[in-house]
Order: C-alpha cells, then structure tokens, then sequence
C-alpha cells in the first residue's frame, strides 16, 4: 500500500471516528448562570421583560453596533419579537412565550442560518430585599452529529456572555436609583 492511500485511508477514518464520536455526544444543552442584584424584582423586570432595553445591557449588541433589530408584537409581554441581522454575531429571532411579571420570563430563540433554537428563561427571586437573577438557556441541538460538538461547548461559548450580560444588568439597575 502506496503512502497516498494510507494517508487517505487515515483521514476516512479520522472522518469516521468524528462522526462516530459526535453521535455520542449529548444532543441536549443548558447553560445557567446566575447575580444578586440589590435591588427588588420590580426594578429588574422591566429591563428584561422589554427587550428593546435588552440592547442597554446585552453583551451581543455592544459587540456589533451595526446590528440591524426589528421589534413588533406588544411591548414588554407574551408575543415580543426581535428579530435582528449581524454579520459579527448572527442573525435571529427571539420572542417571548411565557411572563409572570417581576419574577420569571420566558423566551423562544431561534438561529435559521444554524437551523437550531432553544428556550429560555430569567427567573427573579426574592433574597431579603435582594434580587437573585437566574438566567438560563436550554435546548436540543436534533440528530445531526456536528451539532452535537455544539452542545458540549454551548457552556464555555454563551456562558461567558451570560455573566458580562448580567454584570451590565446589575451595574445598570443598581445605578439607576
């Protein structure tokens, strides 16, 4: 066997042996980070609750200020869509699907250029006057076997813009007293 075909015959197996291993891997993801803020519930809700204020504390809008949002359904309440285009971080849809005023939100996020979408939720509790802040991003990546690469490593790439979000979030209400 000529050293070309081993050469080939190795990297169909490194094909193969990628494939085989992301098959294994989990489809699912979460990601979950959490920040007391001082300050009520009440405070807190309006920002994340109106997404158009999502761009006065959210990491990916300050990364690409040329991003293109578009906003429309009821401000603040089930049915608030933003839709946005960027270049630098993606284009999506999120839209809120579920609210119970100053103490949970829930939104669906979808990205069509990855066909992938996930569900998530800002939950506020009440930590004696304090705020506890939990932030969390869940879904499933399907069966192609390249996503699931994705789902092991959605925590090490969205966790980190969760705690910057966050930290924006609470220096932005605690300031605004």
């Amino acid at each position: 066997m000529g050293i070309i075909k081993k050469i080939a015959l190795g990297l169909v197996l490194l094909v193969v042996l990628f494939f085989a291993v992301g098959f294994m891997l989990p489809s699912e993801f979460r990601v979950e980070r959490s920040i007391t803020i001082d300050a009520p519930a009440e405070k807190i809700y309006p920002q994340v609750a109106d997404l158009q204020k999502w761009q006065d504390w959210g990491v990916w809008f300050k990364r690409d200020p040329a991003m293109q949002v578009h906003y429309d359904g009821p401000t603040a309440e089930v049915g608030m869509r933003s839709e946005w285009i960027s270049a630098q971080e993606g284009s999506g849809v999120m839209e809120i699907i579920a609210a119970d005023p100053d103490k949970r939100l829930v939104y669906s996020l979808y990205f069509p250029e990855f066909e992938m979408g996930s569900t998530g939720e800002i939950i506020l509790t009440d930590e004696e006057g304090k705020t506890r802040v939990q932030w969390v991003d869940y879904g499933d990546v399907g069966s192609n076997p390249i996503n699931h690469y994705f789902a092991v490593m959605m925590d090490s790439m969205v966790g980190p813009d969760f705690e910057m979000g966050l930290a924006n979030l609470k220096t932005l209400v605690e300031n605004s007293r």
